[in-house]
């Protein structure tokens, strides 16, 4: 029998504490009809026995308070909700639980921005975690000694699992599950709750938004600047010339500030633009691709499907309000 503690912090999603209750004990049913023994033992725990969430809307009351839980063999650290650096501060008397726990040996997995609590912890000091697109920058500002999958559902690394934004989390509640059963559990869970058992990545879903959120003036007029010219062609030299600092600085600092190189951030307008453009036009690849700034066909491909994780037909097919021509 495995025991999963499902965490219930203040400040958290509800869903986020629900579903995985629902997946595990739902697992539970699915061995059961087939003949075989229940293996998960689910239990919410919580440092008080009703946590009161979204101003009250809904109540959990925990099976256990933490101190009550000696051994567990999975911790889920649910997505937590509002500001982060407050929502990890009202939480902070369950890190040294969380700690003690996988030090016992207990695996431990966040969903979504719940690895803003995972990562207080320490236990993912120099390793790789995933989170929700839209929280990478206030991440790394904020964990610069953990490494942020970029565009990643699932991240394991020794015993610790974190996902990606929102909804994608039932992605790794899958993979944990055929983890500790089998492949065929998984996929008749991932049939019954409807989610695509083998999606990888969140990157179709992301919104450039321009990683503002800094204090070099330098850097945000450049980004001003490749953001009104990205149809040109624009070297580097000629940004770092427009902005009055040596090339050699003037790259460092947008990449500390940004988090990308000057190459990348250009890359991601110019996708960001043409992922907008197959959203609401009727142009077809040709059309969009000129439109910003690309001429080789392959190149523009290339880079699309690395920011996007689709090809420009998938994400225009998948997305478009309108149907239009290839």
């Amino acid at each position: 029998m495995k025991t999963v503690s499902i965490f219930v912090p203040e400040s958290s999603v509800m869903e986020a504490v629900a579903d995985p209750r629902y997946m595990f004990t739902a697992a539970n049913q699915f061995l059961q009809a087939a003949g075989k023994a229940p293996l998960f033992n689910v239990q919410l725990v919580a440092l008080t026995k009703e946590v009161r969430l979204h101003g009250g809307v809904f109540s959990v009351h925990a099976d256990k308070l933490i101190g009550e839980v000696k051994q567990t063999d999975l911790i889920i650290i649910p997505a937590l909700f509002g500001d982060m650096k407050n929502a990890v501060e009202v939480n902070q008397a369950a890190i040294p639980w969380i700690v003690e726990q996988h030090n016992n040996g207990a695996e431990v997995a966040s969903l979504c921005v719940g690895a803003f609590l995972l990562a207080s912890t320490g236990l993912l000091k120099d390793k790789k975690c995933s989170t929700h697109w839209a929280y990478y920058n206030e991440f790394r500002e904020t964990f610069p000694d953990v490494e942020i999958m970029d565009g990643s559902i699932i991240t394991e690394e020794k015993g610790i699992y974190s996902s990606g934004g929102a909804n994608s989390y039932w992605n790794l509640l899958l993979y944990i599950l055929e983890k500790y059963t089998d492949r065929d559990t998984a996929i008749l869970a991932s049939k019954y709750f409807a989610i695509d058992i083998d999606r990888s990545s969140q990157s179709s879903f992301a919104i450039f938004n321009g990683q503002k959120d800094h204090n070099d003036e330098a850097v945000k007029l450049a980004q001003q600047y490749l953001e009104e010219n990205f149809q040109e062609r624009i070297s580097v030299d000629e940004v770092a010339n427009y902005v009055a600092v040596s090339r050699r600085s003037f790259e460092r600092r947008f990449k500390q500030s940004t988090g990308n190189t000057v190459l990348e951030y250009l890359q991601r307008i110019k996708i960001e633009a043409a992922k907008r453009s197959f959203e609401s036009s009727r142009k077809n690849i040709n059309e969009v691709m000129f439109d910003v700034g690309y001429t080789d066909t392959k190149a523009f491909r290339n880079v699309f499907k690395k920011i996007t994780g689709l090809t420009p037909i998938e994400y225009r097919n998948k997305y478009a309000k309108v149907e239009v021509a290839v």
